[in-house]
């Protein structure tokens, strides 16, 4: 079977580099470049807010922003000064290929070619002498006691060269960079064995619920005194239909059915969860280890360059072209070495290959898709075949992350819209490969939510922005919740366990999430879809009312995403050592239990050092790459920002998730700013080469 077609390499193999020239009318260029710059701005204000706010809401029992003060304002203007900095830097640099002053830069690049001709002459040297005959000892006692400048900057060019040979050598396949993720990860499952928290204890409970119920175990369904699984998240029971049904969709039940599964098969064979939880932590590293190592082959290597072309004349004519840009095939030994030192050492990346919760999977099958994503860009025009197995990893890494997060079919249905408006001639791929897995896969769920045969996901989940409104207006002003609002609100929720249940951190504890120390704020037994129907005029009356403290709620609910300083409010490294891992396991509790905790406290105390720990936090990366993101939108480069887009998506999910700064949702994000930045320098290349070419043809 062929898969549909998308294109070829334009000139330089860069089609979406160059911004799109166009003969607007002066006036209209003025005005898109102020659109534009105010768009870039206006990122900077909210993270410079994020940042500013975040000294006000580390006091978790009386902050607020109506606490504002001198501080609050210093850092927040020091904190738009460096983020707009950040972004003229990098459009100065796509358009002049340097940053630094103009005389500086050309000093350094003179530097910078000595040091390399340097490195090129003490080579040809030793090259000679050892072709007249001179042996190795002779040479290396004529030249120990050389230790001029010249001398140790030539060994020390010598040595960043054979370095840099040597890594775009070792990653230069895919199957190089296969063993490299895997080695370089290999320890993570053999001495930890695997990460999680309570998500996949509640998966196994439901899956075994429903395995007694389909072996015809009697069991308590809906009533005051029962409390099956859907209680502990909880799911309104109005949802529930009449015959008793114990999966839900809550945790994604594609993922429910695995992982249910193997814990019975677990059990069954060895009398307990544990070998099967092990089990599916080393499949998951496996997964991890081929989605990063797919992706890194394609931003690295571009093997599409290479690949072997047609007879005719254009497929040759483009294939000269690419191998003269300006830009290379593959990616230096530097932009290996920093994407792999990431994956191999950050603790996002290296705790998330074992962490057996939904947002991991999704990630890393993200990254997979992301790179399937560069292949197209990069092969847009003209049309030509996409290969077999990028077709098929196209459906597969749609499918897996449709299957791991509910929000992904959100996604996916926008990058539909948007690459069939870009390139109309190949819509049979987006249709093949982004279409039809997400009609099936959540179309499929969807018919088994509305057939009985499984129970949704209560709709309280999405309203975590709302919630935390209300509950802390409850806490802080619970005179200023009127009594039209209050007969609104009363049916679902119970206003005084919600301003007790408050923590501006996470939305869970007032929707009555979890089991220990169950607080019932939500309703759930009793609630209405009229009573639901009600509650966002409840919620609208209590905003109107109470301003200042529906602002705190929301920005102490997601200021720590977009705050390099803020700590996360849950770590990858918690799934590490949690209780249930540590504690409530059968046998894994005992197999490296103090290098488990071991490991989890160093990433935590890196995570605390300022600056150097910002790196391990998934913040850091989503400040970044929305940095880059409006460089990218001043610089006109659509295309690209087409491929982009998903990761605005994401930060959109950060903002509505329930808790604040949870490193997991960050995930995606950070594992392919790598990538985003060497993308962003490859294009600044290829705009730099066309306008040099384009002045040229000019003079």
């Amino acid at each position: 079977m062929t898969s549909p077609a998308i294109a070829k390499p334009t000139t330089a193999g860069q089609p979406s580099a160059a911004p799109i020239q166009g003969h607007a009318h002066p006036r209209w260029a003025r005005l898109g470049s102020i659109a534009r710059w105010t768009l870039a701005v206006l990122a900077c204000l909210w993270l410079a807010l994020c940042t500013a706010v975040g000294p006000l809401y580390w006091d978790f029992e009386t902050g607020t922003i109506a606490h504002w003060n001198w501080a609050n304002t210093a850092i927040f203007i020091g904190s738009f000064v460096i983020y707009i900095g950040i972004i003229i830097a990098l459009v100065r640099f796509a358009k002049l290929g340097h940053v630094l002053p103009d005389q500086l830069s050309k000093r350094l690049q003179r530097t910078r070619q000595r040091f390399l001709a340097s490195a090129a002459a003490s080579q040809q040297s030793s090259s000679v002498a050892e072709s007249a005959g001179e042996s190795k000892p002779e040479r290396t006692r004529k030249h120990h006691i050389d230790l001029s400048p010249q001398r140790i900057a030539a060994t020390m060019a010598r040595a960043l060269m054979f370095c840099n040979r040597w890594i775009v050598r070792g990653t230069s396949r895919f199957w190089k960079l296969l063993l490299v993720f895997f080695i370089g990860w290999l320890w993570i499952p053999t001495t930890l064995l695997a990460a999680f928290g309570a998500d996949i204890r509640s998966q196994i409970r439901e899956f075994s619920w429903a395995w007694n119920q389909w072996t015809g175990l009697k069991q308590p369904y809906i009533g005051f005194f029962s409390f099956v699984p859907m209680d502990i998240y909880p799911t309104a029971h109005y949802m529930w239909p009449s015959n008793p049904t114990y999966l839900t969709d809550q945790h994604n039940i594609v993922l429910t059915l695995i992982y249910g599964a193997t814990a019975s098969l677990s059990r069954y064979v060895t009398g307990s969860n544990d070998a099967g939880i092990v089990v599916l932590a080393a499949l998951q590293m496996l997964f991890a280890v081929f989605c990063c190592a797919a992706a890194s082959h394609r931003f690295l290597n571009r093997p599409w360059m290479g690949a072997a072309t047609d007879a005719d004349a254009h497929d040759a004519a483009v294939a000269a072209r690419a191998k003269a840009s300006a830009t290379p095939q593959q990616a230096g030994g530097l932009a290996r070495f920093l994407i792999l030192l990431f994956f191999m050492a950050c603790p996002l990346a290296v705790f998330a290959t074992i962490s057996l919760t939904k947002s991991p999977l999704f990630a890393f099958a993200f990254v997979w898709w992301f790179g399937i994503w560069y292949e197209l860009t990069q092969t847009w025009r003209p049309a030509a075949t996409l290969p077999r197995h990028s077709f098929i990893a196209f459906i597969l890494a749609t499918s897996v992350m449709l299957i791991s997060a509910k929000y992904a079919w959100y996604i996916i249905a926008l990058q539909i819209v948007l690459a069939i408006i870009a390139d109309r001639r190949r819509w049979t791929t987006y249709v093949a490969a982004l279409l039809i897995p997400t009609v099936l896969i959540h179309g499929g769920i969807a018919y088994a939510i509305s057939s009985n045969m499984i129970i949704g996901g209560d709709p309280i989940e999405s309203r975590g922005v709302q919630l935390q409104m209300i509950a802390r207006v409850a806490q802080r002003n619970p005179d200023g919740i009127s009594d039209e609002a209050m007969r609104n609100l009363s049916p679902v929720f119970n206003k005084d366990q919600m301003a007790d249940a408050y923590s501006q951190q996470d939305a869970d504890p007032v929707k009555s999430s979890g089991i220990q120390a169950k607080k019932v704020s939500y309703k759930w037994r009793t609630v209405t879809p009229d009573d639901m129907a009600n509650f966002n005029k409840a919620w609208l009356d209590i905003v109107k009312d109470n301003p200042i403290i529906a602002l705190d709620a929301l920005l102490a609910k997601c200021f720590g995403y977009f705050n390099v300083t803020d700590q996360p409010y849950v770590s990858m490294g918690y799934y590490v050592s949690s209780d249930y891992v540590q504690k409530n396991s059968a046998w894994i509790k005992s197999y490296n239990h103090d290098w488990r905790e071991r490991i989890a406290g160093f990433a935590k105390a890196w995570g605390w050092i300022p600056v150097i720990g910002w790196p391990t936090h998934g913040n850091f990366y989503v400040v970044l790459t929305l940095l880059i993101g409006a460089a990218e939108v001043i610089r006109r480069r659509w295309l690209t920002l087409m491929t982009h887009i998903p990761l605005l998506l994401l930060m959109g999910v950060m903002i509505t998730a329930p808790a604040n700064n949870f490193e997991r949702h960050m995930l995606p994000v950070a594992f392919v700013f790598g990538f985003v930045a060497l993308t962003y320098w490859r294009e600044s290349r290829a705009e730099l080469a066309a306008g040099e070419s384009m002045a040229k043809a000019t003079a």
